[in-house]
């Protein structure tokens, strides 16, 4: 039989209000390059979304796309970019970001969270050093919301990340691939404007939420960043599509009538329900995520019994012999997946 799969939250194709928009759409003629009435009415939402009627935003097809171009632009050559060692721009995006000149600076974070502490104290360490000219220059602060474990800043925490760029002359970029999972989540005080008000750049992940591929990347004071380029870098790294109306399209019908965020909080909704199967029977987790990422560690005797009739990634060994493991739901995880892995996990 065919294994039920929780490995990501991109698996499915797209939520059946993006397909139909697509398809009724479909005959229709329009301008390239985003420069469509579809692109246009999607900025405008975003922008709504953002309360930042002047903000500039851009369509991308990926994450990674959208991290390396973004990074790539926003830094001059002798620059790099700091970032939690657990971050996506440093684990798992192929060395995306070094392959364009700029080094991933790490520092290590609590639970997958980036501190403000953390990066005065580098960065004072780096300022006093007398050699710092001869060192690759911090120039930004990277962040993901949710992170890759799934957990949450607070608005407080984030405010303070803030502060600590401005006293360096930093700038903030949060890669918001999974930003629909951060702003459902239950405790969540962050939600699209707080971003807006407090980051450079952020983006809101599309490809994880719903829609078949697409980032929308947004520069809410978009006079304190140089954009007069940034089109240009777009399309040097092969992010500018030609039909770019299917990117605005899948954004027009994302946030049209809050989509976005009813996908996002089913993939919530149907983690709690394993996150709760797991708590019930005993099992700890690696960390306590209130998102659709959940990290139950397992022994070995579990892992094989679960993973004969679902497939999910494995995370981390540990030095016990037992394994962390990772359960992503999405927006079109079904109710009737959910039941039956609630009911192997009560039988372990």
């Amino acid at each position: 039989m065919n294994k039920i799969k929780f490995e990501t939250d991109y698996q499915e194709g797209a939520s059946p209000e993006v397909l139909r928009l697509l398809t009724v759409t479909n005959l229709e003629q329009t301008s390239g390059y985003g420069d469509d009435v579809h692109c246009q009415r999607a900025k405008s939402l975003i922008r709504k979304e953002a309360d930042k009627p002047d903000s500039a935003v851009y369509f991308m097809a990926g994450g990674t796309q959208t991290n390396t171009t973004v990074i790539k632009h926003l830094l001059t050559p002798c620059e790099g970019v700091i970032s939690v060692s657990t971050g996506h721009i440093n684990v798992h995006e192929s060395g995306a970001i070094e392959s364009t000149g700029h080094k991933v600076i790490t520092l290590e974070g609590v639970d997958g969270l980036m501190t403000a502490e953390s990066i005065r104290e580098y960065m004072t360490a780096f300022n006093a050093d007398p050699t710092n000219e001869h060192m690759v220059q911090p120039g930004m602060v990277y962040v993901s919301y949710s992170s890759e474990l799934g957990t949450l800043y607070t608005k407080k925490g984030l405010a303070e990340i803030k502060s600590v760029c401005e006293d360096f002359g930093l700038k903030l970029f949060v890669d918001g691939a999974r930003l629909g999972a951060a702003v459902t989540a239950e405790g969540s005080d962050i939600d699209i404007k707080t971003l807006a008000e407090l980051c450079d750049v952020f983006y809101i992940g599309g490809t994880k939420n719903g829609a078949l591929f697409g980032e929308a990347v947004v520069f809410p004071k978009p006079e304190t960043v140089n954009l007069r380029q940034f089109t240009t870098i777009i399309k040097q790294q092969g992010g500018l599509l030609a039909k770019g109306r299917l990117l605005g399209l899948q954004f027009e019908a994302l946030f049209e009538d809050g989509l976005y965020y009813r996908n996002a909080k089913h993939a919530n909704t149907q983690a709690m329900k394993i996150k709760q199967a797991f708590n019930e029977k005993g099992i700890p987790f690696l960390i306590d995520s209130p998102t659709n990422q959940q990290f139950p560690i397992l022994t070995s005797e579990q892992n094989d019994e679960l993973s004969k009739n679902f497939s999910y990634e494995s995370w981390q060994p540990l030095e016990d012999g037992r394994v962390a493991v990772r359960f992503c739901t999405s927006w079109a995880t079904a109710d009737e997946s959910v039941d039956k892995l609630v009911q192997s996990i009560k039988q372990l």
